[in-house]
């Protein structure tokens, strides 16, 4: 029914515009109905009621008719590393790298702290492949952008060209792994900086990426190891590369825009013709998925540097900047067991705000010979731990009224990254003085796994369909949970970094929606008046990234395959998404501190 509603709205859509002057942005085909999943049959686990991971040899695939609209290959075809630029089996495996890298101090050594970062479990990742899932029912080949960035190594071993994930295999399965990074060449040739073995590999290419993000990553066809140190014990060939140390290698993936999907000189966007690339392959000029590079980009850290007193960075100091100063803080150790010591041996367990994400993935793979459970609990610790000193909460008395400020104390939007599901509020409680509950703002009912909205601002991003893509796809205009059909942002409340500017977010694609943030404001308050009775006021700031709609939604909206289903067993069995407590904080009554001491 949905794809016929399709192919009329297209027919109908091409009537119109037939009658009046046709942009090149706009959607130019009637839905293709020969179009089709592939269901070629492979291995596949699948997750038991009792979160036991299972091996089965039938694919969890019904194959669908054909996708919403029918994009190619070539819509979603990105500059750098192509399939069949290196040999199939040029990366070598993860195992190959824990003979020197592992099994000497979990604490410190790069591969026990990656092992259970979700950037190794990326290839494992049930959310990740429900989200794939639906957004293949929406647009055909959609899922092969998606596996450039969660799943890189498909690009070399060539699985990448099947969308849907199917013909992934070991190798893929390792996620972001120890050689795909660390053969990282950086884009921009920067002579006196790049290793001059660049210059080839970069005049060779194609298409050499002129933008940072979208995976458009280039990797040395050698496959020759890279990283920061010039002088290494390593008994195989190392290169001293600047770009390891710099935020744009990690922008790379971490910044996103709908190829498919283009910015028009008044500010909208549209969808481009299809079966052909992107007509600008700058990220500013695409729909925003992801901006947090950018994010980073605009903000004070990189310009510099921010003190924020050893809140991040481990032994880097006080001063943090770049991706890797918060998300790869240093210590003393060694990266190799024989290796010397070093006092900036960078973290690999790259932590973020992946703790549920983590949890899905710990119940998916139970029983998975390849996964090590304390090596996920470990990382789940580091990511909890950053969750924990991304922001703050100050409360405070203006005459009668209570003024909650809820301070971003990251290099980027609070909460930042892959925005389908993610959002941050805060919980107020107001305590009579036999600690008695009188009032409650966010409250969040654990058993229905639903948070009351109407009394609080939930942080967080919506996109949504304009009335033309509303016409095309058939669905309703406004918010949507079809995000890789979106070309409108519905909300946006989420607090930006230091050294915020609404120009510059706005004309990069990550503007303030629904909200209003001050050039420079880092923070949100909330002013309330104080119930009668009160004698002491409870916050809490909640992160959550698996709300109960969201999961639901991924679940009900699956007509091809069991990940829908897999990813809500993995849910139910890890606490229903319950949010986790970033800051909790307490202000009694008679003690309180007033408005001037926020400044």
């Amino acid at each position: 029914m949905k794809v016929m509603k399709c192919s009329l709205a297209f027919a109908m859509l091409l009537s119109a515009l037939v009658a009046q002057p046709v942009r090149a942005e706009a959607i130019s085909k009637p839905a293709i109905s020969s179009w089709a999943i592939s269901s070629t049959a492979i291995s596949n686990p699948v997750i038991s009621s009792l979160g036991i991971y299972k091996p089965v040899t039938s694919p969890p695939h019904t194959p669908i008719p054909h996708a919403l609209v029918p994009m190619t290959q070539r819509d979603f075809q990105v500059s750098g590393t192509q399939v069949g630029d290196l040999a199939t089996n040029a990366l070598h495996p993860v195992s190959e790298c824990k003979q020197c890298h592992g099994g000497y101090d979990p604490q410190i050594e790069p591969f026990a702290t990656w092992a259970g970062s979700l950037m190794a479990l990326g290839g494992r990742d049930p959310l990740f492949f429900a989200q794939m899932t639906t957004a293949n029912q929406d647009v055909a080949n959609v899922g092969s952008f998606c596996l450039r960035c969660h799943v890189p190594v498909s690009v070399v071993t060539g699985h990448v060209a099947q969308p849907d994930g199917t013909t992934l295999d070991a190798a893929d399965k390792e996620g972001v792994g120890c050689h795909f990074c660390h053969s990282m060449v950086d884009p921009q040739f920067k002579p006196g900086i790049s290793p001059p073995e660049d210059a080839d590999i970069l005049a060779a290419l194609a298409n050499l990426p002129q933008y940072v993000g979208n995976a458009m990553f280039v990797l040395d066809p050698q496959a020759r190891r890279r990283g920061p140190y010039l002088d290494t014990d390593a008994p195989h060939t190392t290169i001293n590369s600047d770009f390891h140390r710099q935020s744009a290698m990690c922008g790379t993936c971490h910044d996103v825009g709908n190829v498919a999907v283009s910015k028009l000189p008044d500010g909208r966007y549209r969808y481009n013709l299809i079966d052909m690339p992107t007509p600008d392959a700058n990220l500013a000029m695409q729909f925003p998925l992801e901006r947090t590079y950018t994010e980073w980009k605009l903000s004070e850290f990189a310009q510099g540097g921010v003190d924020l007193a050893g809140r991040f960075g481990g032994a880097r100091g006080p001063v943090v900047s770049s991706c890797q100063d918060c998300h790869m803080p240093t210590a003393t150790g060694r990266g190799a067991s024989y290796a010397r010591i070093r006092t900036d041996l960078a973290s690999h367990a790259f932590a973020g705000a992946a703790v549920p994400s983590l949890d899905l993935i710990a119940a998916y793979t139970a029983g998975d010979p390849e996964v090590d459970p304390s090596a996920i609990a470990a990382g789940r610790a580091s990511a909890l731990s950053m969750l924990q000193r991304a922001a703050s909460v100050d409360l405070a008395l203006d005459g009668l009224d209570l003024v909650a400020r809820v301070t971003n104390q990251s290099g980027h939007k609070l909460p930042t990254g892959h925005i389908e599901g993610r959002r941050v509020w805060l919980n107020l409680q107001f305590f009579d003085a036999s600690n008695a509950l009188i009032a409650e703002r966010g409250h969040y009912d654990t058993q229905m796994a639903e948070l009351d909205e109407t009394n609080t601002t939930v942080y967080e991003m919506h996109v949504g369909l304009s009335a033309d893509a509303a016409a095309v796809t058939g669905y309703p205009s406004g918010v949507t949970a079809h995000m890789a059909l979106a070309d409108t942002i519905e909300k946006d409340t989420r607090i930006p970094p230091r050294g915020f500017n609404n120009a510059a977010y706005s004309a990069a694609g990550a503007p303030a929606v629904g909200i209003s943030y001050s050039d420079g404001q880092y923070w949100h308050e909330q002013r309330m008046p104080l119930p009668k009775g009160t004698a002491r006021v409870r916050a809490r700031l909640y992160y959550q990234s698996t709300p109960r709609h969201y999961i639901e939604g991924l679940r009900d909206a699956n007509v091809t395959d069991q990940w829908g289903e897999i990813l809500h067993d993995a849910w139910q069995q890890t606490g229903r998404g319950a949010p986790i407590a970033m800051a909790d904080v307490s202000l009694a009554i008679t003690e309180a501190l007033f408005r001037d001491g926020f400044e």
